[in-house]
């Protein structure tokens, strides 16, 4: 069982930059693929970025594409979410996500393939 608390968010400007945070406990870390999913009001849940267990290889929703970077500590069994130039359109609350990593399946943006979930941090991004 892995348990995931993400933090960072906040109210930022548009253009500034957050960067969150998702500590993981419980579980083995490093032997778990994660994801950042980000749900707007009134909107379905939707993949941001994806990140191999070493922190290898990662993958990235088109919409944040060169602005966003997802990495990670094994040591310290913490993911991260660098956002930077931020529109008003990437607010909502973030989640971090992580499934056991079969050897198979290297990413994935289906959210129905991670296992585990965090309880979200808001992001506000004003005009």
């Amino acid at each position: 069982q892995v348990h995931l608390v993400e933090s960072g968010g906040g109210l930022v400007q548009a253009g500034g930059s957050l960067r969150l945070s998702c500590v993981a406990s419980g579980g083995t870390f490093s032997t778990h693929a994660m994801g950042w999913f980000r749900q707007a009001p009134g909107k379905e849940r939707e993949f941001v970025a994806a990140i191999t267990t070493r922190g290898d290889n990662a993958w990235y929703a088109d919409s944040v594409k060169g602005r966003f970077t997802i990495s990670r500590d094994n040591g310290e069994k913490t993911l991260y979410l660098q956002m930077n130039g931020l529109k008003v359109e990437d607010a909502g609350v973030y989640y971090c996500a992580a499934r056991w990593y079969n050897g198979i399946l290297l990413w994935t943006a289906d959210s129905r393939q991670y296992e585990y979930w965090g309880r979200g941090t808001q992001v506000t991004v004003s005009s």
